[in-house]
């Protein structure tokens, strides 16, 4: 079964100091001893589990192995299979390398880059296609302003990490090697927060929700983003914001759909209009237009309407409309339509030259009949 993490066992924090932890450490294995616990067939192994932790977090040196590397760097079984270097991973070899080629270590009270951060907005076809401008809110750490992001309570500065001397990493020598690990008391800081900020916690940064006005070019389409330089979140120890991303989604519009910057729609017609033609107006995204329909228009033909589609944002020519004719079944006739159609068909059906895909069908039906008698 996979260990549980030695702060979590003893219920304090990575930051924790050696008088806390032997406080979590004598009431925990009071709580747990099996000598309190006869009846209780886990008390053993929780009191061992206990133990385990302290013993690790106690010693210096195997705490900061531990910061680093977790259950592998204080395992050596875990870290032979792992590394293949007795204990030593990939990360350990990399600091003796820079130990021998005197490379520049971890320097203490890095400065780190914000992270980044992304809002999806919805918009309507007709926002995505002409552009607009809208406003969003949005939650982010933001630099704490009661300490100026330092962490430390007004009046107080941080200090520097008695244990690393504001290196923000220290060096364990195990045999022959030198090993440069991660100061486990500043947490490769530098520098320890003694009077922490009560606006936040000693973090540098709080959390807020900002409004953003955002400009959305026309043409944008599922899938694009709009970058927001350094609205992300605020950095740490000084460093820079990170990046706001704005991903676009456009809602499905009751006519149109798009595909890349052309619009397609349908555009139902009575069969009296396919059969004799006529006119009839086309709806597009900045107005209307008229489309003329020729006699004897079958459904699914389509007809194009330059220049009524999409600037593609990235420039370029714009798009088409295209129109796809369905031609509508009439419903709910009364006794006397009914008659007419009739009447209709059978004046029709008396020559083939009224219907030819029909007839030219019902010529391929016989003959495929009298193939499979052959």
């Amino acid at each position: 079964m996979a260990k549980r993490d030695y702060y979590q066992v003893l219920g304090v924090s990575k930051n924790a100091s050696e008088d806390e932890l032997k406080k979590a450490y004598r009431r925990l294995a009071m709580k747990h001893h099996p000598d309190r616990n006869p009846e209780d067939s886990q008390a053993e192994e929780l009191f061992k589990e206990v133990k385990e932790a302290y013993e690790i977090l106690s010693d210096p040196q195997k705490r900061a192995a531990y910061d680093q590397f977790g259950h592998a760097g204080v395992d050596p079984s875990m870290a032979a299979g792992a590394g293949g270097f007795g204990g030593f991973g990939f990360g350990d070899i990399g600091d003796i390398f820079e130990s021998v080629f005197g490379g520049s270590g971890r320097g203490g009270n890095r400065a780190f880059r914000g992270a980044d951060l992304r809002y999806d907005l919805s918009l309507s076809l007709e926002e995505a296609v002409f552009g607009t401008e809208v406003k969003i809110r949005i939650p982010s750490q933001v630099t704490c302003q009661s300490c100026n992001g330092t962490g430390a309570k007004a009046g107080s500065n941080p200090q520097t990490c008695p244990r690393c001397n504001g290196n923000g990493h220290i060096r364990i020598t195990q045999g022959f090697f030198s090993v440069q690990q991660t100061c486990p008391t500043c947490r490769g800081n530098g520098k320890i927060i003694v009077n922490p900020c009560p606006q936040c916690q000693g973090t540098g940064r709080v959390q807020e929700h900002k409004t953003l006005s955002v400009k959305v070019p026309a043409g944008v389409d599922n899938g694009d983003r709009i970058r927001l330089s350094n609205e992300g979140e605020a950095g740490i120890n000084g460093g820079p914001a990170g990046d706001l991303y704005v991903q676009i989604n456009v809602r499905p519009h009751p006519i149109f759909s798009r595909e890349d910057h052309h619009l397609y729609c349908e555009v139902p017609i009575s069969f009296i209009t396919a059969a004799l033609g006529g006119e009839l107006e086309v709806p597009t995204l900045d107005g209307r237009v008229t489309l003329k329909i020729p006699p004897e228009t079958q459904t699914g033909k389509v007809f194009r309407v330059r220049n009524k589609g999409v600037k593609p944002v990235r420039g370029g020519t714009v798009g088409d409309l295209y129109c796809t004719v369905v031609v509508e079944t009439p419903i709910n006739l009364t006794p006397r339509q009914k008659e007419l159609l009739r009447e209709l068909e059978k004046s029709i059906s008396e020559g083939s030259e009224h219907r030819p895909k029909e007839s030219s069908w019902l010529d391929g039906v016989k003959k495929f009949f009298e193939d499979m008698k052959l």
